[in-house]
């Protein structure tokens, strides 16, 4: 496994400074800010929230993450004298020069964030960050942390959803780097599909900044580049227990390769030289790490026998293989095969390390796979994953959305045509519901200003996406979901590893009812307003309709 290095904190921090600058972002941040300015609006209180309007890939939760880097990058937020050139350049050039003297001075010391913990579960329209601070600051965030929290979050409810898909007996390893949206795609995929379930990527870059086990070996291009035994150098290996004398290890893969010919009644002429050759030669390299593709030529014809004789090599030496890698064809009735003859060379070679040999199987591997997978019988014990679990082939984006809910203490609300679009205003708290088993059934959106529901107690909410009608529920418990995380430039809650945000995940997951966690056709969880809230925004409506006639007013 691979420990974090000295000073990663600190490297994480600069990576985030140095990938999410405050020019990261959409013009219109900056013209809307200048033109708050301009209006002597810019130090008005405000308040913004960050939530999603639909749980992803047709499921029942989400989970929130990302927070972390916003915490870092609010913590670091500085517009530079570059910064102000560039922006000279490219807004209009009848800009106040003065507001560039105003962006000079901007930070985050006067911003305030209130969080839901980052790896909680969390459902469609409950916000997940509120951000309050003054107006044009607040304003000039937004795209930066939507840019953090929606990707973030995406592929780490991917990776708990295949994480369900593969049930806790299964080792799963992320392998999507080559495949993912750029190198900053590829890093945040291998570090929040590790908090999202997965145990173990082949990103060294990830092990070196997030302390998340690596593992691998070879690739196909490593076994046909070998043609010939002549190619294996050296040819000598060492006993495990130090003995100075070293073994002709190609004389003694040989002799072990006929005993697994005469066993399995295998032809030698299909078996390929080269595959041998490569095999050996990280054999040699490697003997405490062996673990093969075995699929470059034929498995059954020549890599299952070839490693086979390597690998008993390695065990008469004292050494233990690791396993092999399918990746490609019928990965289950492979395994089946693959591990029939690893129990044939125990009994016969009295080789016991057969009997607890790794077999991965990777190979475009997708949800829907990883369900087939549970279905057939199967001798699988790690399973790769990477385009379809980085690239989220799914659902592409968790859209999530910042929206303006307060401005000098008033309430603030967006009415759409489309229903989906309308904003809840005003600031809220929001608790969790639980039922008598300790399931959450209910997320109650609340005005911050109203008490917390008790626990016990009956309450009349209205849920949302629905006809507007109340329903009464009664906890058992109610949780508070958010906190204060951010105040004064000062991060507020100690930042978390990936190791911990990975624990916080699956202690969230076990809490929710498996009727919310099944893949397909979940039950909807529930997400509603308080008495008080769906009143504020009933009135906000109609509100918005009589100010139409503002025009006929004297």
């Amino acid at each position: 496994m691979a420990a974090p290095s000295t000073g990663t904190c600190g490297l994480m921090e600069r990576s985030v400074r140095e990938r999410v600058p405050p020019l990261l972002t959409d013009l219109y941040q900056f013209t809307m800010a200048y033109a708050y300015w301009r209006a002597g609006r810019h130090q008005e209180p405000a308040v913004f929230e960050l939530f999603f309007r639909d749980n992803p890939f047709d499921g029942g939760f989400s989970l929130f993450a990302g927070l972390h880097d916003c915490l870092l990058f609010l913590r670091s937020f500085r517009i530079t004298d570059r910064d102000v050139e560039f922006l000279r350049v490219i807004l209009p050039p009848n800009t106040d020069p003065a507001f560039f003297d105003f962006l000079r001075g901007i930070d985050c010391s006067t911003v305030t964030v209130r969080s839901v913990p980052e790896g909680s579960v969390v459902f469609a329209r409950v916000p997940l960050m509120e951000v309050e601070g003054p107006l044009a600051v607040v304003q000039l965030l937004e795209t930066s942390l939507l840019c953090l929290v929606n990707y973030a979050s995406l592929v780490c409810s991917n990776a708990a959803r295949f994480r369900l898909a593969a049930g806790h007996q299964r080792k799963l390893l992320e392998m999507g780097l080559r495949r993912a949206q750029g190198p900053d795609g590829g890093l945040t995929a291998s570090r929040y599909t590790h908090i999202g379930g997965f145990d173990l990527t082949s990103n060294v870059q990830a092990g070196f900044l997030f302390g998340i086990p690596v593992a691998g070996t070879m690739a196909h291009s490593y076994v046909t580049s070998f043609s010939s035994l002549e190619e294996v150098w050296p040819q000598t290996l060492v006993t495990a227990s130090g003995d100075p004398d070293p073994v002709d290890a190609i004389s003694l893969t040989k002799v072990w390769l006929r005993r697994v010919c005469d066993l399995l009644g295998a032809e030698p002429g299909k078996i390929h030289e080269g595959e041998l050759a490569a095999f050996l030669s990280y054999a040699i390299a490697y003997p405490q790490n062996f673990l093969p593709v075995i699929d470059s030529y034929s498995v059954g014809c020549s890599g299952l026998l070839n490693f086979c004789a390597v690998a008993l090599a390695l065990c008469e030496l004292g050494y233990k293989p690791v396993g092999v890698r399918l990746d490609s064809g019928d990965l289950c009735r492979q395994s089946m095969e693959v591990r029939r003859v690893f129990r044939l060379c125990s009994e016969q070679f009295s080789a016991s390390t057969f009997n607890s040999l790794t077999i991965v199987g990777s190979n475009n591997i997708s949800e829907e796979t990883m369900i087939e997978l549970n279905k057939k019988a199967n001798e699988i014990n790690v399973v790769g994953v990477g385009t379809h679990l980085v690239t989220c082939t799914k659902q592409p984006s968790l859209g999530c959305v910042y929206k303006l809910v307060e401005v000098r203490g008033r309430p603030r609300m967006k009415i759409s045509e489309d229903p989906e679009k309308t904003t809840v205003a005003g600031r809220k708290a929001i608790y969790r519901l639980l039922d008598d088993d300790g399931h959450p059934f209910l997320d109650l959106l609340c005005l911050n200003v109203e008490p917390p529901p008790e626990a016990g107690c009956t309450l009349t909410c209205y849920p949302l996406g629905g006809d507007n009608s109340a329903v009464s529920v009664t906890p058992a418990q109610v949780t508070c979901l958010r906190r204060e995380v951010f105040l004064k430039g000062q991060v507020t809650e100690p930042l978390c590893s990936a190791a911990e945000t990975r624990a916080k995940v699956q202690s969230s997951l076990q809490t929710l009812h498996p009727r919310h966690k099944m893949l397909q056709e979940p039950d909807s969880y529930t997400v509603a307003l308080s008495k008080k809230l769906h009143n504020l925004v009933t009135e906000l409506q109609k509100g918005s309709s009589n100010d139409s006639n503002f025009l006929l007013a004297n």
